[in-house]
């Protein structure tokens, strides 16, 4: 009986002892097919062999605009241009309304997201984001008879104060933090908000600087900015879908490199600091 208990015990441990050593034959090859699974089905390797970029995003001043000739044009759409350039891929812009503009990236419309979408920790749960490129914050610019007199954010923060707002951006959440007593009327184009304000119908509008600065200038007569500069401070981020390491790892080094030739710096002064594409505007 103790032999047959032996030879059992010896049986089964050889047994393991094989199991185990097929185990540590095949892991490698299993880690190997899915390392290569995953950079097969990377978005950077999508891209690269279909031979475009496809980019989501929305139009509003100065990130991403409609020329006259009918042209894109704006700060967002440089950096993708590059980008494209860079990965060595042609580039084709989506322009998607900014409330849905997630959804449709995660349902393969697009392959990533370039247009000056604030990193925040909800949309995280949704998305990878790259390191920053970027950093913005809210300004607001009010109509300058129903708003008269305000100087803080403090005197907009009233139930009969009305704020126009684009859907989906980080303003609204800036205003159901600063402001949350005031009335919000949201809209899908941002440009309907400012014209909600110059129409007198609402006291203001808050938005990502410097545009709301650029009506002010631009409508003098009807418009004021309350405050100066902004009152919130947000980095801004490529999105892809989740779990895509290999196309992170690739616009965070893609970030870096371009921000030390000191490419960055010069095209957020262009179309940020200066007005001299104005007039290539519709």
């Amino acid at each position: 009986m103790n032999g047959y208990r032996l030879n059992a015990g010896l049986i089964w441990s050889a047994a393991l002892v094989a199991l185990v050593c097929c185990w540590y034959s095949i892991l490698p090859a299993m880690a190997g097919e899915i390392q290569n699974k995953l950079v097969s089905e990377s978005m950077i390797e999508q891209a690269m062999k279909r031979g475009t970029l496809r980019v989501g995003m929305s139009t509003f001043v100065p990130w991403a605009m409609t020329a006259k000739n009918g042209d894109l044009i704006g700060f967002e759409i440089d950096v993708a241009k590059r980008l494209a350039q860079d990965m060595g891929v042609k580039i084709e812009f989506v322009p998607t309304k900014w409330a849905g503009i997630i959804p449709a990236l995660l349902t393969g419309k697009f392959d990533i997201i370039i247009g000056g979408m604030g990193i925040r920790p909800d949309r995280n749960l949704k998305v990878n984001f790259s390191i920053p490129y970027d950093h913005t914050g809210q300004a607001i610019v009010a109509n300058k008879t129903l708003a008269a007199g305000f100087k803080s954010i403090e005197d907009f923060n009233k139930p009969d104060v009305t704020i126009a707002l684009r859907l989906g951006s980080t303003a609204v959440t800036a205003v159901k933090q600063f402001m949350p007593k005031a009335k919000m009327t949201l809209f899908d184009d941002e440009a309907q908000a400012y014209q909600e304000a110059l129409n007198g119908k609402a006291h203001a509008v808050v938005g990502s600087a410097p545009t709301p600065a650029f009506y002010a200038i631009k409508y003098p007569d009807k418009l004021f900015l309350p405050i100066e500069g902004t009152f919130t401070q947000e980095p801004i981020g490529f999105a892809v879908r989740k779990g895509d390491f290999d196309t992170v790892n690739y616009l965070d080094n893609w970030i870096t490199v371009v921000a030390a030739e000191g490419w960055l710096k010069e095209r957020k002064h262009y179309w940020f600091e200066t007005k001299d594409w104005e007039g290539l505007v519709q």
